[in-house]
């Protein structure tokens, strides 16, 4: 396809979108109004599944497909990642040296990882209830895990951060999201429709398949960030380029 082709092609698109969405403005409410048609209803259907966080029942419940769809890319950019970022035949694994870590950082980070993981899974656990969930504590829980880069060294982080498990880990929060929705076609419903018990309103095991779903996604967010972390670092700090390796050889 010719560049000229090319473009004419996006002016077409270009103003076809333009329509669509200038057509679809003008259902809108007008700004200031009392009407929110969409915000009356899904709060009214959050209330009705028992999840207390409107946002969450949006996310995981009343649109959990397009959620799917969201964590899915986030998957396919991690695997890509992971493939850029592969050694190459003529990189190396070299020594990771050891820095210097002013005493005052150690102590912090040694006291914040702990208590950042603990959010992590809080802000997971509690996402049907408050604001928050999977998406937020899954990256919570891997910058938590990073602090040991920070407060101590690389080498560190590698013997807390087996990438192997966080590997698995990754894909079975992926797998998990769209095994969950079978439940709904077992039953005879839609797929990833919500018909699990739905508890009590404001409790830890509200929502029926929020928090589950929830889960998955916190698992599959902090272990695909840990993981892409992991190839970049190694990049950055542990493999030699064919130029480096010449330097450490003294050539």
């Amino acid at each position: 396809m010719s560049r000229v082709l090319r473009v004419r092609l996006f002016w077409a698109a270009a103003a076809v979108f333009a329509v669509a969405f200038a057509a679809a403005c003008t259902g809108l409410p007008r700004f200031g109004t009392l009407s929110h048609p969409y915000g009356a209803r899904a709060i009214a259907a959050a209330f009705h599944q028992r999840t207390a966080n409107t946002v969450s029942s949006v996310n995981f419940d009343q649109r959990a497909f397009d959620t799917l769809g969201e964590e899915s890319i986030l998957f396919a950019a991690v695997l890509g990642g992971l493939v850029l970022l592969r050694r190459a035949r003529d990189e190396r694994l070299g020594g990771v040296r050891r820095g210097r870590v002013l005493p005052a950082t150690r102590l912090f980070g040694s006291v914040l990882l702990p208590i950042t993981l603990l959010t992590g899974v809080y802000i997971v656990a509690h996402g049907q209830l408050s604001p928050g969930g999977g998406f937020q504590g899954g990256v919570i829980l891997a910058t938590g895990l990073h602090l040991a880069y920070v407060a101590a060294d690389y080498g560190v982080l590698k013997a807390i951060r087996p990438l192997a498990v966080f590997d698995v880990a990754d894909a079975v929060g992926a797998g998990a999201f769209v095994g969950l929705g079978l439940v709904g076609l077992a039953v005879g419903a839609a797929y990833l429709q919500n018909v699990l018990p739905l508890g009590t309103f404001g409790q830890l095991s509200s929502g029926g398949l929020v928090p589950v779903i929830n889960a998955a996604v916190g698992l599959e967010v902090g272990s695909g960030v840990v993981v892409l972390l992991a190839g970049f670092l190694d990049q950055a700090v542990e493999i030699d380029s064919p130029g480096e390796q010449d330097n450490r050889t003294g050539r």
